[in-house]
């Protein structure tokens, strides 16, 4: 198989996803901030699986920096998957808009930057596939955390115009609400009371929306359809 690219390699689904998809064969471009931490996943993965691994810095925040990126990539990639979170420091946010813009930044403009270099290469090529991975906070925590949760909407819905954009060019584009996920991301985030999922849930269930060539992918709904479905076998 082909490469592909994951930008937020070092988040803890951004690294559950590298795994799922090297063990399905594809080779990696491994990207974040700290090209360093990501050796470790890098090597795990080529001790486990006959692919090719590459760790990448990328800054998400300097956008001057992203079309040499892509460009600098050969060969290019066959897919990009957006696992990039940062939830931030809320209550500095709102006394320090350095710390705002860097959310917003961080979860939306920087994601958009990158995303629309993507899309007009994949355009032009018609191939490949583009996997958006929303907020992993879900929705009990939008009005606290409400700049983090419009950075991240905003982001969310910027990919489904590029869905109608993309449609006749034969690129999927799948666009993933998990819901909250337990990671290292949210352990100081309170917890809704159900449908807490996992990483590693969560990318075997985008690996299996993307290799159906599905557009949306719910968490909630989905965990609500596993579990009845567990129950109809013990019935």
């Amino acid at each position: 198989m082909g490469y592909a690219l994951i930008l937020g390699a070092n988040s803890d689904i951004g690294k559950v996803i590298a795994e799922k998809y090297a063990f399905e064969g594809y080779n990696l471009y491994l990207a974040d901030l700290n090209a360093d931490k990501l050796e470790e996943t890098k090597q795990y993965i080529i001790d486990m699986c006959e692919v090719e691994v590459h760790a990448l810095k990328f800054n998400t925040l300097e956008f001057y920096t992203h079309r040499n990126f892509y460009k600098d990539l050969d060969p290019k990639p066959d897919g990009v998957i957006i696992a990039s979170d940062y939830t931030g420091d809320h209550k500095r946010s709102q006394k320090d808009f350095l710390e705002a813009k860097k959310i917003i930044d961080s979860n939306y403009t920087g994601l958009v930057s990158i995303l629309n270099i993507v899309a007009s290469d994949f355009e032009q090529r018609k191939e490949g596939f583009i996997i958006a991975i929303g907020s992993i906070i879900g929705e009990q925590n939008q009005k606290t955390l409400y700049t983090y949760s419009a950075a991240k909407q905003g982001f969310i819905m910027h990919v489904e115009g590029l869905k109608e954009r993309l449609k006749n060019s034969n690129v999927q584009v799948l666009t993933a609400r998990p819901g909250f996920v337990h990671t290292k991301e949210t352990k100081d985030i309170q917890a809704p009371d159900q449908h807490i999922s996992i990483p590693s849930d969560v990318a075997e269930q985008i690996f299996n929306a993307q290799q159906s060539r599905k557009d949306s992918l719910n968490g909630k709904k989905n965990m609500c359809q596993k579990i009845l479905s567990l129950v109809g076998k013990h019935k």
